[in-house]
Parts: C-alpha cells; sequence; structure tokens
C-alpha cells in the first residue's frame, strides 16, 4: 500500500503530471520519453518513479485523469450553470471554441488509444468523463425545468444523452476533416429541439 503524499509531494506530482501533458501535446504518445518529461519538469528519474513507481503507462494513465479533467474545466463556468438560454448559447460557443482550437489532435483519445483496453483504468477514464459530462447536462435540462422554461414531463436523461453523442460525433467528425461545422449543427439542433419542446 502506497504512502499518502504530503501536500509539497502532491504538488510535485501534479506539476510532473501538468509537465507530461505538455510534452505529449507536442509529440506523438508513442514517440515521447520519460527523459522528455524528467527535462521539461526538472524531476530525477528516481523522482519520478516515486510518483509513478510503475512507469510510464502509470504515468500516462495520471495524464489521461488529468486531460479529461480537463475537458469538462474548459467548458467553466457556463457547463456549470445551465439555467437559462443564453447560458446553453455561451456553453455552445465554448465547446466549438473549444474544438475547433483543439483541432484534429485529441490528447485524451491519443492516451487511452495507446493505453488501450489492457491498461487497468484507462476505459474508466472516459466512462468516468463522460457519465460526468451527461450528468451536468441534465442537471441543465432540470434547471429549465424548475424555472419553468421545459415541460416536468421531458425526458431529461434521453435529451442530455442525444446531445453528449452529438458533440462526440460532430467531434470526431471535426477530427477526421479539421472543420467544426458537424459540432455546430449538433449543439444547435440539440439546443434547437429543447427550445421547440419548452415552445410546445
Amino acid at each position: 500500500m502506497r504512502k499518502e503524499l504530503t501536500a509539497k509531494g502532491k504538488a510535485t506530482r501534479n506539476r510532473v503530471v501538468e509537465g507530461a501533458a505538455a510534452v505529449l501535446r507536442e509529440k506523438d504518445v508513442s514517440a515521447a520519453t520519460l527523459d522528455d518529461v524528467m527535462a521539461r519538469t526538472r524531476t530525477s528519474k528516481s523522482q519520478l518513479f516515486h510518483y509513478f513507481p510503475d512507469g510510464k503507462d502509470e504515468l500516462l494513465l495520471a495524464v489521461a485523469h488529468h486531460e479529461a479533467d480537463q475537458v469538462l474545466a474548459d467548458q467553466q463556468p457556463y457547463l456549470g450553470c445551465l439555467d437559462s438560454w443564453e447560458a446553453w448559447q455561451r456553453w455552445r460557443d465554448q465547446v466549438v471554441k473549444r474544438y475547433a482550437e483543439q483541432g484534429e489532435e485529441c490528447p485524451l483519445g491519443s492516451l487511452v488509444l495507446h493505453l488501450g483496453r489492457s491498461t487497468p483504468g484507462a476505459r474508466d477514464v472516459v466512462v468516468a468523463l463522460m457519465r460526468q459530462w451527461q450528468e451536468s447536462l441534465a442537471t441543465g435540462i432540470r434547471a429549465l425545468q424548475t424555472a419553468g422554461q421545459l415541460p416536468a414531463e421531458l425526458d431529461v436523461e434521453h435529451r442530455a444523452a442525444a446531445l453528449l453523442a452529438g458533440i462526440q460525433g460532430g467531434v470526431l467528425i471535426l477530427q477526421s476533416t479539421g472543420r467544426a461545422d458537424h459540432l455546430r449543427a449538433a449543439l444547435d439542433q440539440g439546443i434547437g429541439d429543447l427550445r421547440r419542446a419548452a415552445a410546445a
């Protein structure tokens, strides 16, 4: 059983993870080495293995968690307060901006693909991200219901799941084509459907 890290130890570990994330945004995950990470973070090999005893895969899994957290953090504060149609529009614009700037590369996708299903916890990173994202969207839809902007009988989970699926499809096409048109269309359709439900 590993010892609990001190506050200083947690800060150092976080610095290594953030430095590794920066390296992996510049280099292909299969080409990046621990030496690259050590150079970027100014840590020794003994320090690196102190925080990541199982080596590169353990570090990559930690970076995957970091990148998953970043996906949701980049949508704030909008994702956390979808309580008006204006808030939904601001969130929509933020999502499009975030993925248009990211372009054809997906750091999290590359990491999970590299780690594969054989690495314990790799798939769980994506599952947890999708669950949290859908829960945030569902919370926003319920906020509109509470405000009387949507009918109480609306299937919240179904709508949130459809929105998330549309985003993921749009992002996948963006990564293949370099164009954000499909992502915009998916978001506009999903939010538009909500507004039509409100009007009905």
